[in-house]
């Protein structure tokens, strides 16, 4: 579940469909709209839904949190290319890490011992917080140093489609792109340069 949280708050820096970049979270309603459609992984992440009200502190909040999340996948996919959107204004590696350290540390966390009778004992780790905003940016930033430290790291790409500013893990070996749409603009892209590379016949 981290890795499809941590990849949506990536991919809220997409391309526009008109080539330029979108930023899903440029103000505090589309943060608003992204955490309704993240409801589903946040409680399943955080076992709770985020709880707060959205305001413009929060939305910087989580930027911040973004930003950190896309220099490291950005570090991720060496020797490979990074996400043209923000290649440019990266933050350095050092940077990022203590900044994902520095959120993920806001949320305090306690232990919670079930044993089922006729089963064993289990810990479970629940974090505990009355401020939302610290919640919110706590989990996110849990979400993404799951990740990066996880199996599927290996597998992150910066779809190379035109125009697409993307991270995607790489599901099967023969994926190229994060999605099929953008394997078709690829497509359309490579005919449209040959046919302009070809010499015309008099």
């Amino acid at each position: 579940m981290s890795q499809q949280l941590v990849l949506a708050l990536a991919s809220t820096i997409r391309h526009d469909g008109n080539g330029g970049v979108a930023d899903d979270l440029a103000d505090v309603t589309g943060l608003a709209t992204w955490l309704r459609e993240q409801a589903e992984p946040l409680r399943a992440y955080a076992d709770g839904p985020f709880a707060g009200r959205p305001d413009e502190r929060l939305r910087l909040d989580v930027v911040a949190v973004r930003r950190a999340v896309r220099a490291l996948f950005a570090h991720a996919v060496r020797p490979g290319p990074p996400s043209r959107a923000d290649s440019s204004t990266l933050l350095a590696v050092p940077d990022a890490v203590d900044r994902l350290n520095e959120a993920a540390g806001r949320l305090p966390v306690r232990p919670v011992l079930s044993w089922p009778e006729d089963s064993t004992p289990t810990v479970a780790w629940r974090g505990t917080s009355p401020d939302a905003r610290r919640w919110l940016t706590a989990v996110l930033a849990r979400a993404a140093i799951e990740f990066l430290t996880g199996p599927t790291r290996v597998q992150l790409l910066a779809c190379p489609a035109p125009r697409c500013v993307r991270y995607f893990v790489k599901d099967h070996p023969r994926q190229a792109w994060c999605k099929p749409s953008c394997g078709n603009r690829a497509r359309v892209s490579r005919h449209y340069q040959r046919q302009t590379a070809s010499p015309t016949v008099p």
